[in-house]
């Protein structure tokens, strides 16, 4: 772990990008923590503060989710048109705008809103924090991935301990004390993403042909219309499902299925928040290029099977059986959270066409967001109300759809590594047919 951790610290200090990287990476440590802060507050939040039941509560978090979907799509969109930098600097200032609403606001009518555009601006910021990374650190964007999930994890870990003093003290006050350093955290990190440098990438895409450099002034391609690249985003979407399986999934099996003492929930997170920030430069180290990153789609899915396999042993023995198999499961949901953070990020970016890359990963960003909506109804309501079977057929499909993510994603590249006249030439300046 030492040299895990010494490597680290030497990446983070000379991340690929130089200055601008290590100041991306500084602030979005700085936002997670705020963001980690009001993940482990709100829900006590809305309902000691503001009153609201179940049912409420669930319909507030539900719009939430549904509106941070179309936070990736119109992040995309904008960076076509609008510095990045900028973009992001405004997605920080509107979700602070957000917050001290929250402040006031007293209804659920109000509340509704004010939540939904907080989800939709982190999603945007989460978008464009994207972008900038696949501009400045150009090919070596998976290693800036891996950085950005350990820096974005420590500060998870360290939001999660703030919130643990003021849900201690549990006051009103201690509450919206919780609040404010949320909000301080988006005022800092758009202070430092003000320092940062606009990355290239705003115009058109160079290509070569017979010794020249050509300017593509071609419209960009829509990925709307693109039916390659969204059979990608919808099989990334089960390719998430790790996500809902270590926040919702192990914790309610491990309650209401297993012999397991409730204390072991906790030891989920801190799992999951250690291997994450010691292997995942080790990870990324390990697959290289988009088609390593194809093949580690396919791991995903084995790793994933081997959880819930776990998932399914763990209902039949005493207490100490049952909390090794779903220890056991939150480290292999954590392998396949490491896969995927590789896999997803490289393909969406090596899948997309430059020239409108933009876009094309705000749409890719939608699969993650989907996910958070439709994956715990999934868990809840299929795959553990069928017990362990359940479990093994939610594998057993993962595994599938990792399959055919891979073959369709070599295809893809196959075809995006051919390139065609039409791409390189504008039809009034196309090379005469001499045949």
């Amino acid at each position: 772990m030492s040299w895990a951790g010494d490597g680290l610290i030497a990446q983070l200090r000379r991340p690929p990008g130089g200055r601008d990287a290590r100041i991306m990476l500084l602030a979005q440590c700085v936002d997670r923590t705020g963001t980690g802060v009001w993940a482990a507050a709100s829900v006590l939040y809305f309902t000691f503060v503001s009153g609201l039941d179940a049912r409420r509560l669930g319909l507030l978090l539900g719009v939430g989710a549904v509106a941070g979907i179309a936070g990736s799509p119109l992040a995309g969109r904008a960076a076509e048109r609008f510095p990045v930098r900028g973009l992001l600097i405004g997605c920080h200032l509107l979700r602070l705008g957000t917050m001290g609403l929250l402040l006031v606001a007293r209804d659920f009518a109000t509340l509704l809103p004010v939540v939904a555009v907080t989800c939709l601006g982190e999603r945007a910021a989460k978008t464009l924090e994207m972008l900038f990374a696949t501009r400045v650190a150009g090919e070596q964007r998976a290693t800036y991935q891996a950085l950005s999930r350990s820096v974005a994890n420590a500060g998870y870990a360290v939001g999660a301990g703030i919130a643990a003093i003021g849900l201690g003290v549990g006051t009103t006050n201690a509450y919206r004390a919780l609040i404010l350093a949320d909000a301080l955290s988006f005022v800092l990190a758009a202070a430092l993403v003000w320092r940062t440098r606009e990355p290239a990438g705003h115009g058109l895409v160079v290509a070569q042909g017979d010794g020249m450099v050509v300017d593509v002034p071609s419209t960009p391609p829509s990925p709307w219309r693109d039916r390659g690249y969204l059979l990608f985003v919808l099989l990334d979407i089960p390719m998430n499902l790790d996500d809902s399986v270590l926040n919702v999934g192990l914790p309610l099996w491990l309650v209401h299925r297993t012999s397991a003492p409730h204390a072991v929930v906790p030891a989920f997170l801190v799992l999951n928040t250690v291997l994450v920030v010691v292997l995942q430069l080790r990870v990324s180290a390990r697959v290289e290029g988009p088609r390593g990153a194809a093949a580690a789609v396919r791991w995903y899915g084995v790793i994933l099977f081997a959880c819930c396999l776990a998932l399914a042993t763990a209902t039949g023995g005493g207490a100490w059986s049952a909390s090794l198999a779903m220890l056991a499961a939150a480290m292999l949901v954590t392998l396949a959270e490491l896969m995927r953070s590789v896999s997803s990020w490289e393909l969406a970016v090596s899948l997309a066409p430059p020239r409108a890359r933009a876009s094309y990963l705000g749409v890719a960003g939608m699969a993650q967001s989907v996910q958070k909506s439709v994956g715990p109804l999934l868990l809840t309501g299929a795959v553990m109300t069928a017990g362990p079977a359940g479990w093994l057929a939610l594998g057993a499909g993962v595994t599938a759809l990792s399959l055919v993510q891979r073959r369709a994603g070599l295809r893809r590249l196959t075809t995006l590594s051919t390139p065609r006249v039409a791409d390189v030439f504008p039809p009034d300046r196309r090379p005469a047919d001499r045949s």
